[in-house]
């Protein structure tokens, strides 16, 4: 016996939902296409929480449609929906083996004792936690209850596997661990998830494509690279990883080329639309280039902030910009607070926004 994928794509036709007054999604549409991992990702009372929760038929939305597969779902209760989710706390009956755990969602379907125990076990194997049916939750490590609560969902065979900020109660470390679980599991099944989250490291680590939301709307949707490569707009670039986000000019724009004036600097970047005029550039930390000394074609900064990281250094710099954020891999030599440097921008990792 082994856990089958009946993968069904997620569709949204301008939906919203409203509690009263108050407007938790307003008007979205998308598109989760069958076999993919779409992480809704943004701040606190964006409206991703609600969104997963209309795809589980947790809320019902107040206007427009939802379909997974074929079928309009819109107005279907939880119960009638082929969905399972792993919630944040796990969930888990602390009075209940882990087996037992596993096979509760299925034990309201009749199968017999013996295909229980076998569904059970194939989802250990597949989460890694062979040998572990008969323990209890409580012997277990944060990482493995959230290994069982994904174990539960799966033995289901849901269409749509749903993720509520599934590793929040997890420590730096293992979350690395367990979200690479997580997308191994997706790609091998071949499973269509829904993934909310509002780390933007784990959205950019599990995802084939990524939904920024805010203020209940959809700032941008695209795949992790598109994102943060060519944010759309000071939001998503400054929620998207780390971004500087200063004053330019756009001079000329040839070819679909602008020829871009940054604090005294000179970069041809892809126009994307923009016409010559004032502009706001995004930088990434990891853009700006730091030396001792100085030049004719960099800008003169003063380091107010040095902080080691073991694997990079990280900077605070004053310049005519404004003070900037830069990123350095040459922990060998650091450059220390209130040292003069010369600060020039690398050909990758800065792109045009709009503000």
């Amino acid at each position: 016996m082994s856990i089958a994928s009946k993968a069904a794509k997620v569709v949204f036709e301008g939906v919203t939902k409203a509690f009263g007054q108050v407007t938790a999604v307003q008007e979205i549409s998308f598109t989760i296409e069958a076999g993919s991992l779409v992480t809704l990702l943004g701040p606190s009372g964006c409206g991703k929480t609600t969104t997963l929760r209309m795809i589980a038929g947790l809320e019902m939305p107040t206007g427009g449609r939802i379909l997974i597969g074929e079928q309009d779902v819109s107005l279907l209760p939880a119960t009638d929906r082929d969905v399972s989710m792993v919630f944040q706390s796990y969930a888990l009956f602390p009075h209940m083996t882990v087996s037992e755990n596993i096979a509760y969602g299925l034990s309201m379907s009749r199968l017999p004792k013996a295909e229980l125990r076998e569904r059970a076990e194939e989802g250990l194997r597949l989460v890694g936690l062979e040998g572990y049916g008969a323990r209890l939750p409580s012997e277990l490590s944060g990482g493995q209850q959230q290994r069982v609560a994904v174990a539960r969902a799966l033995v289901l065979e849901p269409a749509v596997l749903l993720f509520d900020e599934p590793l929040s109660n997890l420590d730096a470390k293992l979350r690395r661990r367990v979200r690479q679980d997580i997308r191994e599991l997706q790609q091998k099944l071949k499973l269509t998830v829904a993934y909310v989250t509002h780390d933007q490291e784990e959205a950019l680590a599990v995802s084939d494509r990524i939904i920024v939301m805010k203020n209940a709307r959809i700032a941008q949707e695209g795949t992790p690279r598109e994102l943060y490569e060519q944010p759309a707009d000071d939001f998503v670039a400054d929620f998207i990883g780390d971004a500087n986000l200063v004053a330019g000019e756009i001079e000329a724009v040839e070819n679909g080329l602008a020829l871009v004036c940054i604090g005294g600097l000179s970069h041809r970047l892809p126009a994307r639309g923009l016409a010559p005029g004032p502009v706001r550039v995004a930088i990434r930390p990891e853009a700006i280039r730091l030396s001792r000394g100085g030049g004719d074609k960099a800008l003169a900064g003063t380091v107010r902030k040095a902080t080691y990281l073991g694997s990079h250094m990280e900077y605070l710099v004053e310049t005519g910009l404004g003070e900037v954020f830069a990123t350095d891999h040459r922990v060998a030599t650091p450059i220390a607070p209130g040292e003069e440097v010369a600060v020039t921008l690398g050909d990758h990792g800065v792109t045009l926004v709009e503000g």
